[in-house]
């Protein structure tokens, strides 16, 4: 390790130690991309997403209280229903004329199960094949054992995708982008089903416990519920937090990716809600600040892009929305996550990653036609993340 490491370890230290953690000095640190030792990225993060506040002396009681909650979301919508699942018809008297599977009723419970069950098959399906390193088909060292124990006959999650027969196209919620223009960078999906096989019972991967995470996201966010790509955002939330160092706080890596990561969606929501497409919060608008802004600062390469009629929905909707999750390798996607996490105007750091993006393969865009140019743009060549966010940085100083 390099004595310019150490130091920046030291550094990371010295502000974390604090009472009060001073934001805007770990904010400038953490721009600048957070040493994974000690587990101080993972601290890092929950402090970036206002998971944990700006006093040490109240985490403990804090992490606590929340990881207790989402205890009780998993008793509240996995578990309770999985124990109505399993008492549904096992008698006639069950089986009720005001409860019954062809009841019409929406506030059947019936109904309600059938309706998670198409959210629940679309989540399978995505936490399934996205994810582009084995780590998430491995089995965690802490499985959950309220939803595990072995006395349980209730649905599991599990059980519940095993034994519905819905087919899952006729479920999907795709956005334009988000997953037919999957990154070459990421690894086909295998050919043999055996990677995705559950694991044994008292055993599962993590895959499974990101596809509980969305599941009591969607649950518990019935205006958004579940859109194709949030996947890709919980995934490396999930990651950094389920390998971190600390076995005390990898044991809670679900609850604290769930709370982290509904903190993050709170502020990049709007990316996914079609409605609000054309509106200033909205994803449309956000593409076109990133042509606003390549306008500004290389009007040459602007004007090819606009003459090859290339909008920037072609590629840029699937590099904001999913916060470049897609076009790169996940370590890379972590690092670049360390300075959009950082920074304060939240986001607007990630316009500048965008448009530095074009800026790097000007010369190429202006030698291509539009064919060579889309492959260009939906096959990102360039895989040094550090090229990039100091061209990023260079355009944000240049401001």
């Amino acid at each position: 390790m390099s004595s310019l490491h150490k130091s920046r370890i030291a550094d990371f230290q010295d502000v974390l130690k604090e009472p009060t953690i001073a934001l805007e000095k770990l904010q400038e640190l953490s721009f600048s991309g957070i040493p994974c030792e000690g587990g101080l990225r993972c601290l890092c993060w929950k402090i970036l997403l206002n998971y944990l506040p700006l006093e040490r002396a109240s985490w403990t009681s804090i992490l606590a209280k929340q990881r207790e909650l989402y205890s009780q979301f998993l008793r509240e919508m996995i578990i309770q229903p999985g124990i109505a699942k399993a008492n549904m018809g096992v008698s006639r008297e069950d089986v009720t004329f005001e409860d019954h599977p062809l009841n019409p009723n929406p506030d059947s419970r019936w109904n309600t199960y059938f309706k998670d069950n198409e959210v629940l098959l679309q989540i399978d399906k995505d936490v399934r094949l996205c994810p582009d390193i084995s780590f998430f088909q491995r089995a965690t060292e802490y499985p959950c054992l309220l939803i595990l124990d072995p006395q349980n006959e209730f649905e599991t999650l599990r059980k519940r995708v095993e034994q519905t027969t819905l087919k899952s196209q006729t479920v999907a919620r795709n956005r334009s982008g988000v997953t037919n223009m999957s990154s070459p960078h990421k690894n086909a999906a295998p050919s043999s089903l055996n990677e995705y096989e559950v694991l044994p019972n008292g055993c599962e991967a993590h895959w499974e416990v990101v596809e509980r995470i969305l599941f009591i996201y969607a649950k518990l966010n019935p205006g958004i519920a579940y859109v194709q790509g949030m996947n890709e955002i919980v995934g490396p939330l999930y990651y950094t937090f389920a390998t971190d160092p600390n076995s005390e706080w990898k044991e809670h890596a679900e609850a604290d990716t769930f709370f982290c990561f509904t903190n993050l969606m709170a502020e990049i929501r709007d990316n996914f809600i079609k409605s609000l497409d054309d509106s200033q919060c909205g994803i449309t608008y956000k593409m076109e600040k990133v042509y606003s802004t390549l306008k500004d600062k290389d009007m040459e390469l602007y004007l090819k892009l606009q003459e090859q009629n290339i909008k920037p929905q072609f590629f840029a909707f699937r590099w904001l929305t999913l916060l470049l999750s897609q076009e790169f390798l996940l370590p890379d996607v972590i690092r670049i996550w360390d300075s959009l996490f950082a920074d304060s105007s939240r986001f607007d750091f990630l316009l500048l990653v965008c448009c530095a993006m074009l800026i790097l393969i000007r010369e190429q865009l202006l030698e291509g036609d539009f064919t060579v140019n889309m492959r260009l743009l939906q096959d990102y060549p360039i895989t040094d993340i550090c090229q990039i966010l100091q061209k990023a940085k260079e355009l944000q100083d240049s401001q």
